[in-house]
């Protein structure tokens, strides 16, 4: 699908506040609501606009340490990457997880309250994944920056 700057403005806006109204969004981008109601329905059918979820304060509710793991498997191989998968998308304290090319296979990045937390998730369910023969963490200093929204300029 290719966007136009009109579909960019619209989803940069609704990248920085997706409660946005409709007439808003045609205020700032001058366009009347109509053109932008279709250009959003175009969007999200053409699964340009995937879903709208609500971002948190991690601290807020609790969770103060960040984690950056580089996990090494023992076979590089389908089956094993599957089973990884699996195991990975069932920890809700896993935010990001992503195959990666290098010298390790996966970069996993997981959020808990505390270092006793991270200790007994890496104890009692990271470590007891089938096929894992190293785990190296990296704990979160300072978060310079985190965002969500992609840049959305087509390139010319």
């Amino acid at each position: 699908m290719i966007l136009d700057k009109i579909d960019q403005a619209i989803l940069t806006l609704l990248q920085t506040d997706a409660r946005l109204t409709i007439q808003e969004i045609g205020q700032r981008i001058n366009l009347s609501k109509t053109p932008v109601h279709e250009r959003i329905k175009r969007m999200e059918r053409e699964g340009v606009i995937a879903r709208y979820v609500t971002l948190v304060d991690k601290k807020k509710l609790g969770n103060r340490l960040q984690i950056y793991c580089q996990i090494t498997l023992d076979k590089q191989n389908r089956d094993s990457f599957d089973t990884f998968d699996a195991a990975i998308a069932d920890l809700p304290e896993v935010l990001d997880c992503c195959r990666v090319s290098g010298t390790f296979d996966y970069l996993v990045k997981l959020i808990v309250t505390d270092m006793d937390a991270y200790n007994r998730f890496y104890q009692d369910r990271f470590s007891t994944i089938p096929g894992i023969v190293h785990i190296s963490s990296f704990f979160v200093m300072a978060e310079v920056k985190s965002t969500t929204a992609v840049p959305v300029n087509t390139p010319l």
